[in-house]
């Protein structure tokens, strides 16, 4: 059986806000090309997740009547609280500027990834859900668009009666949107240098649950964010708590992946920050809805890689756009994805190989400018929590974003110490109320992979995860991973269990040899988050 071939002008790799922005954005510009988007999810919006206040400036740009064409963004910001935590304390400290969200709104970005889809329909693009890009392809050294991954391959990698090959998406551009540590990307840095003089991306892992709460402990608008407890000063991170409207809650937390204890295990953090007063006066009684974890690209400016080559670009968080010290990132997926568009489009008019307006685009606009005004406040961290938020003090109130220097980062994988040096933290167990172990909270995701398909979760060498994880690290994927994938069993030998993955990529990112490498299973695999 040989591959389906269809013909696009331009295909869009990822349905999340960046990949539907540029869509909207060249049909706005030039309705005639023919625009796809294709989608692993099951549907528009399952793999998405975000805190989420979304500062609506750029939604603003590319569509100034969204409030008529109802997009869900329903519940303002409102009270502003941001917390330094003890154990039983909170302390009330001023609200950074970049924190401040008058004007912002408080919403789910899967529902706002669901009506994007909807406009970007009614202007002609054609949107392919339950498709994994699994393979760029190539002619004459430059990518001439992705082919879907085969369908039916079983777990010893022969086909079954079921099998469909994948279909090739030819494009005369093909624009990259998969969101942070794109599995395809990571390729194109290889094959076209594109990371070659800027730092080393870095990362956190974001965790959010969905609450339902009593109706008296909700205050729609409220927004609340702390720093410290439970995490070391040495350890970065914070949380978020966000109330929506209909009695709902999203609590959620994050931890840099640069961490150095092999035995940290950041879901665990997460769930014993639910037990802070401050944190559990609001869940207690309520119900949890829904939970889910994701890796957040957070380099900023100075990681910010080579954006176009030969038949294609990049935009949104699989470049890295997150504006760390504000928390947000949709807003500048979205308009990098439209600086994206526009020069993708004359592109097409002159017939050149490669959107060269793209980066000059990007550095006259007020995109370029909010990232390197906050570049020097995540890799601040590095002298730990409180001299970070001494130097954020400096950076935001006195030298405004201008300081002479850039400060820079170092590979994460890198971080970790020896089991032998390190202290494991004492963890309480799951209580079934306001804290849950890995299995439950996979079971809320809507997690699903087809039983009999090859692992998606590939090592590069079978032995390297007991002759030095386990014997350097005591083999710390067991922990770093939010979902239970990876188990010590007897033997000793790593299981993977690739069922339980919520494609969250922390796996990729965090071990210590980069023996991991996350691929894409089965088209429509994985979470299926509802209201996140």
């Amino acid at each position: 059986m040989t591959r389906e071939r269809m013909e696009f002008d331009v295909v869009v790799v990822g349905a999340g806000p960046s990949g539907l922005t540029a869509a909207i954005r060249l049909k706005q510009l030039r309705p005639a090309l023919s625009v796809c988007v294709l989608e692993k999810g099951s549907e528009v919006g399952a793999h998405i997740l975000s805190g989420a206040v979304f500062e609506p400036r750029a939604l603003n740009e590319l569509l100034p009547d969204w409030k008529a064409k109802g997009a869900p963004l329903n519940t303002p910001a409102g009270e502003d609280g941001f917390y330094f935590l003890t154990q039983t304390r909170a302390l009330k400290l001023p609200t950074p500027p970049t924190m401040r969200n008058h004007g912002n709104y408080i919403i789910s970005l899967g529902n706002l990834c669901r009506w994007l889809a909807q406009q970007a329909e009614e202007l002609g693009v054609e949107i392919f859900p339950g498709f994994a890009a699994a393979e760029i392809l190539y002619e004459d050294g430059r990518v001439i668009g992705v082919a879907t991954g085969d369908m039916g391959i079983g777990k010893d990698g022969e086909k079954t009666a079921s099998y469909t090959p994948g279909v090739e998406l030819v494009a005369r551009q093909t624009i990259f949107a998969e969101g942070c540590r794109g599995s395809l990307t990571r390729t194109l840095f290889d094959r076209f240098g594109l990371r070659d003089g800027v730092d080393p991306q870095v990362y956190g892992i974001g965790f959010k649950e969905l609450w339902e709460v009593e109706p008296a402990k909700h205050q729609p608008g409220k927004i609340v964010h702390t720093v410290g407890w439970p995490l070391d000063p040495n350890t970065y991170g914070g949380s978020f708590c966000y109330h929506l409207e209909n009695n709902q809650v999203v609590v959620g937390f994050v931890v840099g992946l640069d961490y150095a204890n092999p035995y940290l295990s950041p879901f665990d953090e997460f769930q014993r920050y639910k037990l802070h007063p401050l944190i559990r006066s609001t869940l207690e009684g309520g119900r949890r809805i829904s939970y889910g974890a994701r890796a957040i690209s957070a380099g900023g400016w100075q990681s910010i890689p080579k954006l176009t080559f030969p038949g294609g670009v990049l935009v949104g968080d699989t470049a890295g756009f997150l504006n760390v010290p504000k928390l947000k990132g949709s807003h500048t997926a979205m308009k990098s994805a439209m600086l994206a568009a526009e020069a993708v489009a004359d592109a097409l008019d002159a017939g050149a190989p490669e959107a060269a307006s793209y980066p000059e685009r990007l550095r006259q606009s007020w995109l370029w400018r909010e990232l390197h005004h906050v570049r020097n406040i995540k890799p601040a961290f590095k002298w730990g929590l409180f001299p970070a938020l001494a130097y954020g003090a400096l950076d935001t109130y006195i030298l405004r974003g201008r300081a002479p220097w850039t400060f820079h980062h170092k590979p994460d994988h890198t971080r970790l110490k020896s089991a032998a040096t390190s202290v494991p933290p004492l963890y309480p167990k799951p209580d079934g109320k306001i804290t849950f172990d890995r299995l439950s909270s996979v079971f809320l995701s809507n997690t699903n992979h087809e039983e009999n398909q090859p692992a998606h979760l590939k090592l590069k060498d079978a032995s390297v995860p007991v002759a030095v994880n386990l014997k350097l690290y005591d083999a710390p994927e067991q922990r770093y991973c939010p979902a239970g994938v990876y188990e010590i069993v007897e033997g000793p030998k790593l299981q993977i269990n690739a069922q339980n993955c919520i494609h969250c990529k922390s796996c990729d990112i965090k071990d210590p040899t980069q023996n991991i490498v996350w691929t894409v299973p089965e088209g429509g695999g994985g979470p299926n988050y509802p209201n996140m």
